[in-house]
């Protein structure tokens, strides 16, 4: 009996379909899972492709079902977890058999993970797309030493999306650079999300608009400059009904959004490398601020309802349009910006052009300005993207239409703290001189921090505040 080509732990949701997306594109695969039944319920559903599966009940059958040099997809929850099915294998695989890591592993994890394997073969990379995306094509991120990544590519762009017949998978640098990509690759996920609720709210709740208008106005901008799998779901969101009750589904939903906790890693590392991506960061405030529905339940008892309806005729639909296309594009500037700063302080050399391609199709955030996005970065990998010629164009046309929103956000009660903070960046961004000034010169005063001048660029310099204390 032939030999598996590869291995797979841990048959969850991802994990299953991944096997099966493997076995789909004609590789043989060993599969094992900590909890037999599992395993025997995912055999048994496999269908016509039961033929490439090779269930096993033991780690020592897996590893004995996988030909030499072994590779071994690990498919388990991130942190612990890994550690102990790491621990758990080594013993039981030869010295070139390699370990691939394919959960939502913290980079800083994967780093150690990888020093801690030494000579060992490790990889560790990012998955995105959700279930649909690992069973019928994700996109995918790898990290580790190249040589390792080169001898399971065959399998791992063969199972990836393709976007015009390119795989949206390639190495992306050593120990953590998959998972860090990755990373901001949610970060960005949580942004987006977030300034699309944001502009649901302000329909709903500035406009008055019901979930099937909304529907169709998601499904138009998903034709146009916004067309992307997160716009495209929004509308079957906010089109579908509830079987039971008659009523939008959307309705019945608690506001309160969950996470596991990537899109935090992202807004903790940026502050750590110095990175702003506040439209980021204020994405994962707001899922913070939707748990807290006591609080806000008090709030609103306290202060009164805060929406209010714009009036007919001060905000149209194209304007909310083209404030949501910005939006999107510095969220996505701040986060391509923060990977450049990664790249910098890692020494990973992460290429910028591939991880846009990679992420054109597959996963959450695919978009059509990803396939401009690549060439701008194609043409300048170093350059903020909001001054690459095409972006900063878009953002001429489409600025004033942020300002607008915001401003009718704010003084209708309506909130905003994604698109807010993403025009708070874009003014930041195109003004030479800020207000910093001030802020050093209080430093100075408590602290005497030192300044340096505009007039003779002197460093180190302190006011006369510090002659009269």
């Amino acid at each position: 009996m032939s030999k598996a080509e590869i291995g797979l732990i841990g048959l969850g949701t991802m994990g299953a379909a991944l096997a099966l997306n493997i076995a789909d594109n004609g590789f043989d695969i060993a599969v094992w899972n900590r909890t037999t039944s599992t395993t025997k319920k995912f055999f048994d559903g496999a269908g016509d492709l039961a033929p490439r599966i090779t269930p096993t009940e033991t780690l020592r059958e897996l590893v004995e079902a996988i030909a030499e040099p072994r590779a071994i997809i690990l498919m388990v929850p991130a942190g612990q977890a890994v550690d102990d099915q790491i621990k758990a294998l080594r013993p039981l695989l030869g010295p070139n058999d390699l370990l691939i890591d394919a959960g939502n592993a913290n980079f800083h994890d994967t780093n150690r993970r990888a020093r801690e394997a030494d000579d060992l073969p490790f990889l560790g990379i990012g998955v995105s797309g959700g279930e649909e995306g690992a069973r019928f094509g994700p996109s995918i991120m790898g990290g580790g030493k190249r040589e390792y990544w080169d001898r399971v590519a065959h399998i791992l762009t063969a199972i990836s999306a393709k976007h015009n017949e390119t795989p949206c998978a390639t190495w992306m640098g050593e120990e953590g650079a998959g998972h860090f990509v990755k990373a901001v690759h949610n970060g960005i996920e949580y942004a987006d999300m977030q300034m699309i609720a944001e502009v649901y709210g302000i329909m709903r709740d500035g406009l008055g608009h019901d979930n099937a208008a909304m529907a169709e106005i998601f499904a138009r901008w998903d034709r146009g400059p916004l067309q992307s799998y997160l716009i495209e779901i929004s509308g079957k969101v906010a089109g579908a009904v509830d079987p039971k009750t008659g009523q939008p589904m959307l309705d019945l939903i608690v506001d309160a959004a969950g996470q596991k906790g990537t899109g935090r890693w992202t807004a903790i590392e940026a502050q750590h490398l110095a990175a702003p991506i506040p439209a980021i960061e204020a994405a994962v405030v707001a899922r913070n601020l939707s748990s807290q529905r006591d609080m806000r339940q008090l709030g609103e008892d306290v202060f009164g309802t805060a929406p209010q309806l714009i009036a007919d005729g001060v905000l149209d639909i194209e304007t909310l349009e083209k404030a949501l296309i910005a939006g999107k594009i510095l969220c996505y500037a701040q986060g391509f910006g923060m990977i450049s700063k990664a790249s910098d302080e890692f020494g990973w050399s992460l290429p910028l052009p591939d991880i846009a391609k990679v992420w054109r199709a597959g996963c959450i955030i695919r978009s059509s300005m990803l396939d401009d996005m690549a060439t701008a970065l194609e043409a300048n990998a170093t350059q903020n993207l909001m001054f690459a010629p095409f972006f900063s164009e878009l953002l001429k046309e489409n600025q004033t239409a942020l300002r607008q929103v915001v401003s009718l956000s704010a003084t209708h009660g309506l909130p905003a703290p994604a698109l807010s903070s993403a025009l708070a960046y874009f003014d930041t961004m195109r003004t030479s001189r800020g207000t910093a000034n001030m802020i050093q010169g209080q430093r100075d005063f408590f602290g005497a921090h030192g300044f340096e001048r505009t007039d003779d660029g002197s460093s180190d310099q302190h006011g006369p505040w510090a002659m009269n204390a």
